[in-house]
């Protein structure tokens, strides 16, 4: 028997191999909610798992290549949410329409208060944008719905906060008592004496 052999009729070998089975039959299951994955896979012949798995590859090797990090991170922020809120549009199901919107809020503020500090964030941190590309797949994902979280316990709180006008100058004691002011007539009269006493200062 040879060395190979022997490594693939080691249990601890088989019990990765059979969870790593399990696991992209998982994932193949949970990809076969997508049309696009689909049709893919019929005329490719590639199952659509493999073929997820093979883009999460490329996008981390590319990752590795510093100027190809932030086009990289930039096209997994916009192209696939760009496509499915395409299709949110067309369908009749208000339910992504929403997943989507808050998506797209979510994803420029963030893009907005990134524009601020990117420089020293890179200075500091060399690695951002692959932990950016995570952190957008995890806004995406239905299965995190990260989205929904970060615009509920951030952002929602932040803009109503900003949002809300201040009563304080406009507060009234309770005990003051209001008197309303009627408007002066204006009578003939009247209009004749301000004619004839010409313009007044206010």
């Amino acid at each position: 028997m040879s060395a190979a052999e022997k490594v693939q009729q080691h249990p601890a070998f088989v019990q990765a191999q059979n969870k790593a089975t399990h696991y992209v039959n998982q994932l193949d299951k949970e990809l076969t909610k997508y049309p696009a994955l689909n049709t893919f896979e019929e005329r490719t012949q590639v199952p659509k798992a493999y073929a997820v798995l093979g883009g999460v590859v490329l996008v981390a090797l590319l990752h590795l290549v510093n100027p190809l990090a932030a086009p990289v991170s930039n096209l997994v922020g916009w192209a696939l949410p760009a496509y499915l809120s395409f299709r949110a549009i067309e369908s009749p199901s208000t339910h992504d329409d929403v997943q989507w919107l808050t998506y797209w809020v979510v994803f420029g503020f963030f893009n907005f208060l990134e524009s601020f500090a990117i420089s020293v964030v890179l200075y500091y941190f060399p690695w951002y944008f692959a932990f950016k590309t995570v952190f957008i797949l995890w806004l995406q994902l239905p299965a995190f719905r990260g989205a929904q979280t970060m615009y509920h316990s951030v952002l929602k709180p932040v803009v109503l906060q900003a949002g809300t006008p201040s009563h304080s100058a406009h507060t009234i004691p309770n005990n003051t008592r209001v008197i309303p002011v009627q408007p002066e007539s204006a009578t003939g009269s009247n209009i004749r004496e301000r004619v004839a006493a010409g313009p007044t200062d206010l």
